[in-house]
């Protein structure tokens, strides 16, 4: 499977550290076994996404609060979800959520979904990241493009989301060669509809391809009616033992 493109081949290795990062589970009332298990020992959490209301919502929600400080408190590093609209969230709109999350719930940094790619974008989101920086020390900064961005982007963030969509797209995608100049541990996959019978496949290419956090769900959209990152995938127990013991090669 071309995994690449070009010939460079990205940073890989059977003894690569693979961790989850949460996209963002449903609401804890909603959701209260997924949230639960999260601060089960030994699962290889990289961090969770806090999404309270679309954001951190327009007061603090206690339900959030108890499940955002369960994860501090088990070490777990939790990020606000901050909407950039692919760059069409004004810059005080943004920075005045991420305050309320920081004061709310104490978050270890945030989440910029829908991350605009183009290169004319970056230096407005390169000043929001470090605006963020400002407000919280040692933010952990991931920029969810969902797809491969301009490079540029590599160099002001933690973490890029260079891919999230469905299984039938991933198992023929290609991972920009400038990726390669990178560790994995900056780059996030997150699939949906990943069968259980693939999952080992699915860990293969984000190892080949140079990520270091995914997010693999047997869940669907089912054409948008459902968002299949509110819940946990069906075979949670299975992915985690996998991270755990590795992927032979």
């Amino acid at each position: 499977m071309p995994y690449l493109t070009g010939t460079k081949q990205a940073a890989s290795s059977t003894a690569l550290r693979t961790g989850l990062g949460v996209p963002g589970y449903a609401h804890p009332l909603l959701a209260p076994t997924e949230w639960g298990e999260l601060t089960r020992p030994g699962i290889p959490l990289d961090w969770v996404v806090l999404n309270v209301a679309d954001g951190p919502g327009t007061r603090p929600d206690p339900h959030c609060l108890e499940a955002a400080g369960r994860l501090r408190n088990a070490g777990i590093r939790v990020l606000g979800h901050l909407d950039t609209a692919r760059g069409g969230s004004p810059f005080g709109e943004v920075i005045s959520e991420a305050h309320r999350y920081i004061d709310w719930y104490r978050v270890d940094g945030f989440l910029l979904d829908r991350c605009p790619t183009e290169r004319t974008a970056l230096p407005e989101i390169r000043r929001m990241a470090t605006a963020l920086r400002t407000l919280r020390d040692k933010a952990h900064i991931v920029f969810g493009h969902n797809t491969h961005p301009h490079p540029g982007y590599a160099e002001c963030a933690d973490q890029l989301v260079t891919f999230r969509g469905s299984w039938n797209d991933y198992r023929w995608s290609q991972v920009a060669e400038w990726t390669a100049d990178y560790p994995p541990d900056r780059f996030c996959h997150f699939v949906q509809g990943v069968p259980l019978g693939h999952l080992d496949e699915a860990l293969r290419i984000a190892r080949w391809q140079g990520a270091a956090t995914i997010w693999f769900t047997d869940r669907m959209d089912r054409s948008g009616r459902t968002d299949p990152w509110e819940t946990m995938p069906g075979y949670w127990d299975e992915i985690v033992s996998r991270i755990g013991t590795g992927v032979s090669e």
